[in-house]
């Protein structure tokens, strides 16, 4: 996170969130523990926040057009659109103009591709929500929107419901519990001391505190134009509790990691002089599609 000098209400948001996730997530603390232990950083407010990223329900009242109100009405701007064809997914990203806000990601699961059992089981939940829910909040009020942002739009589901949408779709099954939790946030490690600001680097601290690296497509995800590398941990695992209080083990949220290399343009600039808008911006299909597995069985079992 960061220490912003005058809090706005979006600073605020942003805090909380971060605040509930790191208490979800214990990767949190261990990675900005082992900066500390290498005098990397002295708190956690020293590392730089690359972005954030939400999961919702591409359905009636929700999904990103609801979702993005919320930051449109604090100064972010909708950027790209990604398609993630096989997973059934959209997404766009946000930026902000105040220096070290954090990118926004928003994806929205479609659910209309999915098959008829997995629409009517996701229905049977979101068809709860009769109006679009942030239409109702004063996004003015910071308390309000955190509330809102902590708060279940549906009611817990079952066991069968969640294992159903897992044999489907891992990304339904964690957003039908988790709903909006915040799903990761990034470390940008470009931004840190020589000794761990590239992620070949920094992966080998994270591996020494005994955290397990997503590999689906290798543990650095790497753009085309290889200018943006991304890794991250696997999910932690939650207790999760769901209706007649029935309880399961399941996929929560994870670290990412992400170094954005200088353009070409700017590779003869000093680098006391390199600032964010000197280096790769946006995101990278190919990568994010990967960075998605981080909360899937297949990944977390193994870690």
């Amino acid at each position: 996170m960061m220490i912003f000098k005058e809090k706005k209400t979006i600073h605020e948001i942003l805090i909380s969130l971060f605040e509930t996730y790191s208490r979800r997530v214990p990767d949190v603390k261990k990675i900005t523990n082992a900066l500390i232990n290498k005098n990397v950083i002295s708190n956690q407010f020293d590392i730089i926040n690359d972005h954030i990223a939400f999961r919702t329900m591409g359905v009636n009242h929700l999904g990103i057009k609801s979702f993005e109100k919320i930051f449109l009405h604090h100064g972010y701007e909708r950027r790209d659109f990604y398609s993630f064809e096989k997973k059934k997914l959209n997404a766009y990203w946000y930026s902000h103009q105040e220096i070290n806000m954090p990118r926004i990601f928003i994806s929205e699961l479609i659910v209309d591709e999915l098959s008829k059992k997995t629409q009517k089981i996701i229905h049977k939940y979101t068809n709860q929500v009769k109006s679009d829910p942030v239409d109702d909040i004063d996004l003015n009020d910071s308390k309000e929107v955190i509330r809102f942002l902590s708060s279940p739009l549906w009611n817990l589901p079952t066991i069968q419901d969640y294992e159903f949408l897992l044999s489907e779709s891992e990304y339904a099954s964690w957003v039908i519990y988790n709903r909006y939790y915040l799903n990761h946030y990034t470390i940008s490690v470009h931004e840190l001391n020589e000794s761990f600001n590239t992620l070949e680097k920094f992966n080998k601290l994270v591996v020494k505190t005994g955290i397990k690296l997503n590999d689906s497509g290798g543990v650095i995800k790497k753009s085309k134009d290889g200018l943006l590398l991304q890794s991250s941990s696997v999910a932690n695992k939650i207790k999760a509790i769901f209706a007649n209080n029935k309880k399961k083990l399941i996929s929560g949220s994870y670290v990412e990691f992400a170094e954005r290399r200088v353009l070409p343009e700017f590779k003869t600039l000093k680098k006391e002089l390199i600032k964010p808008k000197h280096r790769r911006d946006g995101f990278e299909t190919s990568n994010a599609d990967r960075i998605f597995e981080s909360t899937f069985t297949k990944q977390v079992d193994h870690s």
